[in-house]
């Protein structure tokens, strides 16, 4: 399942803060499988000090069990919860950061310490597909050095330094071997992504234009669905996108509301090489308070829901289902766990195809039925021989001659069945008029013909390691040229 890189959105400085629009930190963090998930809380005392907090989310009804020391913690401490039930936290001793875990043993806690990353800042990063593992991104001025804090042979360990400053973190398949990374280089920030298991080897990913800033905020590795935010269309915009397809990325304008920002935070797994059916669950700030908004890309509207009562905003998770689980906290319920079934609208059938103005509805046609022949009747008078004009009738009225019987009133005749056409628009991405360029999705354009994936996606995990895997190629997700050349 895909879910959101958290840690407490209230206890993180102000200068930590993601980008807006971007996968903001929540005040829950949940294990890759879903299995646990962990928050730093607060006391009911007058200092109001910080625990550790673990909640269980796989049995039946949702429990928390503290997992507080001897001494409270501070409130830049995050934690990562683990598969297996145990909680690493980091922690910020000096001019470096403490790595231990967390356990519950009997009555108390219990903690085993890892070892110490020697850096001026660390950040964890999103739980490692498996939920076995912990790693960090502890980025300087020019390069940036992935660590394995958890599941190595002996405590931290140097994965590799990558050239450039790296930020965000979004893993692109299951088996946690590739990551992919936000780098800013000489003033711009591309996507790239690294390779774990040939020492962190990185290539490009995600390329619009050569001026544009580049981020990849998330992605589904079961459907290939990317969610980008890019400068490409003159500001800040959020897109969708196809890993491994040639497409380009499209900006659709129901994620672009007129008030407030959109936050992703959790994508629906199981959606195998069906990009457009994959359910993304967005976090809405308004000025009306928070909203919860999900999206498909095969769907031209973001639809809004009230969020639940103490949601951690932020948090959640799809299940393969399609159900949203949504965690919050109350007064009255201090952990619990809200579920939301989210079907995707029905498709509605294509109009038949008609000649009527727009606006107006078309109507059979009635066929009138032929009146019977009737006798010929002499003019009063014969008439005066007139020059040949152009006019189609004669030059002198002749009188209305009344039929022996009237005819009948035309009655309506069946229509035969008329042809059915889809009235959809050209294929998404396609090039229109000769040359691409950015697509900028209007509300009466449809998003439903992006191809999937492709059969040899560059997520294909090889049977025998090579020399160097096809999986650590660059995959540019490109834009189409501006204009033909």
């Amino acid at each position: 399942m895909t879910i959101c890189a958290t840690e407490d959105a209230t206890a993180r400085p102000a200068e930590d803060a993601a980008a807006p629009g971007g996968p903001q930190r929540a005040t829950l963090t949940i294990a890759a499988d879903g299995s646990y998930a962990a928050r730093l809380a607060r006391h009911d005392d007058a200092a109001g000090s910080w625990f550790p907090e673990r909640w269980t989310l796989s049995g039946p009804e949702p429990y928390a069990v503290p997992l507080q020391g001897t001494q409270p913690e501070e409130p830049d401490s995050t934690l990562l919860p683990l598969a297996d039930g145990r909680v690493l936290i980091l922690r910020r001793v000096a001019d470096r950061f403490a790595v231990s875990l967390l356990y519950p043993a009997g009555p108390g806690t219990g903690e085993v310490l890892l070892g110490a990353v020697p850096a001026p800042e660390l950040t964890l990063l999103p739980p490692v597909p498996g939920g076995k593992a912990a790693c960090a991104l502890a980025p300087e001025a020019h390069a940036t050095t992935l660590w394995l804090l958890h599941g190595g042979a002996d405590g931290p360990e140097r994965i590799a330094r990558i050239p450039g400053r790296c930020t965000g973190g979004v893993w692109l398949d299951r088996g946690g071997r590739l990551l992919a990374l936000d780098r800013e280089r000489d003033g711009r920030t591309k996507t790239v992504v690294a390779d774990l298991e040939r020492g962190g080897e990185t290539g490009l990913l995600l390329q619009i234009t050569e001026e544009s800033n580049d981020r990849l905020l998330l992605a589904d590795p079961d459907s290939g669905l990317l969610l980008v935010r890019s400068d490409a269309p003159g500001h800040d915009r959020l897109g969708w996108g196809v890993l491994g397809s040639s497409r380009p990325v499209r900006f659709p304008e129901c994620l672009r509301p007129a008030e407030g920002t959109l936050t992703p935070f959790a994508m629906q797994p199981g959606q195998m090489l069906a990009p457009e059916s994959c359910a993304v669950a967005f976090r809405r700030d308004a000025p009306n308070g928070t909203w919860l908004g999900v999206w498909r890309p095969a769907e031209r509207q973001l639809r809004q829901f009230p969020a639940p009562e103490g949601w951690l905003a932020g948090a959640g998770l799809w299940t393969a289902g399609g159900e949203l689980l949504l965690p919050y906290a109350t007064g009255a319920e201090p952990c619990g766990v809200a579920r939301a079934a989210v079907p995707a609208l029905p498709v509605q059938a294509a109009p038949p195809v008609r000649a009527t103005p727009p606006g107006e509805a078309a109507r059979p046609v009635a066929a009138p039925r032929p009146a019977e022949p009737v006798e010929a009747v002499e003019a009063p008078f014969p008439a005066e021989p007139v020059e040949a004009v152009e006019a189609p009738f004669p030059a002198e009225p002749v009188e209305a001659v009344e039929a022996p019987f009237p005819a009948e009133p035309p009655q309506p005749v069946e229509p035969m069945d008329p042809p059915v056409l889809p009235m959809w628009g050209p294929v998404s991405g396609a090039d229109v008029g000769g040359g691409g360029g950015i697509v900028l999705d209007a509300g009466d354009t449809d998003n439903r013909s992006t191809a999937s994936a492709q059969p040899q996606a560059a997520l294909a995990e090889p049977r025998h390691l090579p020399a160097h895997p096809r999986l650590c190629r660059p995959v540019p997700l490109q834009q189409a040229p501006l204009a033909a050349r």
